[in-house]
């Protein structure tokens, strides 16, 4: 059973869009997927009791709940057929509860925005999963997917450096679409309507289905999306950026980033093996985490103690 965990402490960044349309995903192959909505909002749960008993299978979850008489790991069950569980969590999620929530996962989705309080947010939720979950970066578990951008603006280009700069995978990009919030009313996914009408949409998370389903813990055969359903690349047209005030704490970062990469990469994805290490220090890493308040040694740097504790030890070689 493969396990993938949606996170991002920051609220709205597209989680529960991002879960239900990968439950739809898997609906579609019969791999009786299930959703496990831990957000008190309980999107993710509405949507799968909005959809129709003929629909293909996708099981609900309603991991927020607290039923007296019931133990957690009974609340949690997950049926016997289901090979997929998604998991939704809640905005404002506890730093603390990240080993929790990230433990059995096999794949670490981090949904992003361009904007400088969405990458500021996904600074210190991308800190904390190396520093307090402890999610190793050889593994490759985390990836990030670009979600709502609009190409070709200042704050998507700063984002894609940032990103680029941590070395964490951008595995896909997915444009601000009307067509997820018609299917979110109606208890489907892009992958449950006719084609023609989500061409585009279905293109953009051909990377992110490919990156996915290709993993080592996917020992399920999936089906290829038919090429019908594929549009060819449309070209984007240049759109003119409106000013953006950047934090200066978040300013800093992409100026560092700035000077070391003149230009943005030039594809999605990003490999981490091919690439060199990351332009961002150590300490401005810690100091952005929830543990950036641990106590700091002479001249300003980490005690070597609580940053052997807590930092991996893949970044302690960079």
């Amino acid at each position: 059973m493969h396990r993938i965990v949606v996170l991002n402490p920051k609220g709205g960044s597209g989680k529960s869009t991002i879960t239900t349309n990968l439950a739809s995903y898997f609906a579609a192959r019969d791999q009786k997927p299930t959703v496990m909505d831990l957000d008190p909002q309980g999107s993710s749960i509405r949507w799968v009791n909005k959809r129709d008993q003929g629909m293909a299978t996708v099981y609900g979850i309603a991991g927020f709940e607290k039923k007296a008489g019931v133990t957690r790991s009974f609340a949690l069950r997950i049926a016997n057929d289901s090979q997929v569980v998604i998991v939704d969590t809640p905005a404002a999620l506890d730093p603390q509860r990240l080993p929790e929530v990230t433990r059995d996962a096999n794949t670490i989705l981090v949904p992003v925005l361009p904007s400088d309080i969405d990458i500021h947010a996904a600074t210190r939720c991308i800190a904390d999963l190396l520093l307090i979950a402890k999610i190793k970066r050889e593994e490759q578990r985390v990836a990030v997917i670009a979600n709502r951008v609009k190409r070709n603006t200042v704050m998507y280009r700063a984002l894609m450096k940032f990103l680029h700069s941590l070395q964490i995978p951008v595995i896909a990009t997915l444009r601000d679409s009307q067509a997820y919030v018609r299917c979110f009313e109606q208890g489907v996914g892009i992958f449950e309507v006719k084609p023609y009408a989500v061409r585009e949409d279905i293109e953009q998370w051909q990377p992110l289905l490919g990156w996915l389903t290709q993993r080592d813990t996917f020992s399920i055969p999936t089906l290829p999306i038919p090429e019908t359903a594929i549009a060819p690349s449309m070209p984007v047209s240049a759109t003119s950026a409106a000013p953006v005030v950047v934090e200066p704490q978040v300013a800093s970062i992409i100026q560092s980033i700035t000077s070391t990469t003149a230009t943005a990469p030039a594809t999605v994805a990003v490999t981490p093996a091919s690439k060199p290490a990351p332009s961002i220090s150590m300490n401005t890493l810690y100091s952005l985490s929830s543990k950036g308040n641990a106590s700091i040694g002479r001249n300003g740097n980490v005690d070597d103690q609580i940053r052997s504790e807590s930092l991996p030890y893949w970044f302690l070689q960079k």
